[in-house]
């Protein structure tokens, strides 16, 4: 099997993946100089101790890490995050505000990013730098120059990148993947993806007082210097280009990602189209969109994806379905993918729900239940760090998902149209779209041109 080269994933790696036939089995990371040995204690740091933050981190400990830090710019949430993670760890972690003294301990094995989209970029290329594995959360990247930096990173210090779309790791997925490659639906020219999830209107409301201790500065990092805001902070700063991609980067990439390995990792579609804008709620305070419809072109087939934050009678699958042997009544799942074969037809949950095979009139020919796979995920990043193998969720095999929704993102950023993609060039060939590729990073929280 052929290894990529660091001109590779600066053309973009999509493409190249595609054409050699990239596959998280096949391709091996490069050995690290401090490699673990298989019984040794894996040393870990959790930056970003918000709610998912907590989540991961307690995952992580269950699966055998030890947790040596703490990271973020709130102290309250230092706190309320080894309230959580004390559950399953005794020794109390080092507990910092600066993320810079993480990377400077030598003992650190891998770090956790789970802070907001904004930082995913520049956290994972510094922790690369100071010779860190890392896992980060998915959107893995804010924008499309970002993901190229990332990998560059990964690549130049041999690094393992774990992205956090779970479904990867999950058994049922596998057995889905097979299945499709089996041949039984027969061919597939169309897949449709959906986050068309419930929402509502979006106010900002008041700022509210700065808490004490908290560094907002640092919080803010790579985008632009605002007042503080409670809002922004808390739960809003998903409603704003400048800290996200919308809700189909921050929740959408987990089933556009599952869309994408069921397919065999096509690699970066050649044109996206898509519309959108606030539908919905025309008059609120929120950028970002309440309806996006999307569509990708990769040649022989085309995927679209259908992103919602209003239709009440949408809704996720249900944890209780995630961790039974369930399965959610897919018409109203906000978050499932449909593969039409021209044979049959297979409908596929994320995160647990499992994925029905059917004929016409709705005869099931197949189906199978799917669990929750964090723990597989948590154990498979864990595990590459010692073995120095590429983690199921690699970021260069990711990395044509986060391309399609930043694509996406463009398309509809520089007024709802079409776009072609030159992969080679890492252009739209089109000003206005290419001016959104990359964007502008306050001085100190730069992604560096050269990592």
């Amino acid at each position: 099997m052929k290894k990529f080269t660091r001109r590779d994933f600066l053309k973009d790696s999509g493409k190249a993946a595609a054409a050699v036939g990239l596959s998280s089995a096949s391709l091996t990371a490069a050995s690290a100089a401090s490699s673990k040995d298989a019984n040794e204690r894996v040393n870990v740091a959790l930056i970003g101790c918000g709610g998912r933050g907590r989540y991961v981190g307690y995952g992580m400990v269950k699966e055998g890490a030890h947790m040596a830090y703490l990271c973020d710019p709130h102290p309250a949430r230092l706190k309320s995050g080894w309230d959580f993670v004390s559950r399953v760890q005794d020794e109390k972690p080092k507990m910092v505000k600066d993320m810079r003294k993480v990377f400077d301990d030598p003992d650190v094995d891998g770090v956790i990013i789970a802070t907001p989209d904004h930082w995913h970029a520049l956290a994972t290329v510094r922790a690369c730098q100071a010779g860190k594995d890392v896992y980060v959360e998915k959107p893995h990247a804010h924008n499309l120059w970002e993901s190229w930096k990332m990998m560059e990173a990964a690549e130049k210090y041999d690094r393992v990148v774990q992205v956090g779309v779970q479904n990867r790791s999950a058994p049922y997925v596998q057995a889905a993947k097979e299945y499709v490659d089996s041949g039984k639906l027969g061919g597939v020219p169309l897949v449709k993806v959906y986050n068309m999830k419930s929402g509502g209107r979006f106010t900002l409301g008041s700022a509210g007082q700065c808490p004490s201790g908290f560094d907002w500065d640092e919080w803010l990092g790579p985008t632009p210097e605002r007042p503080y805001h409670e809002h922004i902070f808390r739960h809003g700063y998903r409603k704003y280009w400048t800290y996200c991609g919308g809700d189909l980067a921050g929740d959408g990439i987990h089933q556009l990602d599952l869309a994408m390995k069921l397919m065999g990792d096509p690699g970066v579609p050649k044109s996206v189209r898509c519309v959108g804008g606030r539908y919905a709620y025309p008059d609120d305070d929120a950028e970002v969109p309440d309806l996006q419809m999307a569509s990708w072109d990769f040649g022989d087939f085309i995927m679209t994806g259908a992103e919602t934050r209003y239709p009440r009678y949408m809704l996720k699958t249900t944890g209780t379905i995630r961790r039974n042997e369930e399965q959610p009544y897919w018409t109203h799942n906000s978050t499932r993918v449909e593969l039409y074969g021209s044979d049959l037809m297979m409908t596929i949950g994320r995160h647990g729900g499992g994925w029905i095979v059917q004929r016409s009139g709705g005869d099931v020919v197949k189906k199978v239940f799917g669990k929750v796979p964090d723990s597989p995920h948590y154990r498979n990043f864990l595990e590459c760090i010692k073995s120095r193998e590429a983690p199921n969720a690699d970021i260069r095999i990711v990395h044509p998902s986060m391309a399609c929704i930043n694509m996406a993102n463009v398309a509809l950023r520089a007024g709802n149209t079409a776009l072609n993609y030159d992969a080679e060039a890492g252009s739209f060939h089109n000003d206005k779209a290419d001016a959104l590729i990359k964007r502008t990073y306050r001085p100190d929280y730069e992604v560096p041109e050269r990592v």
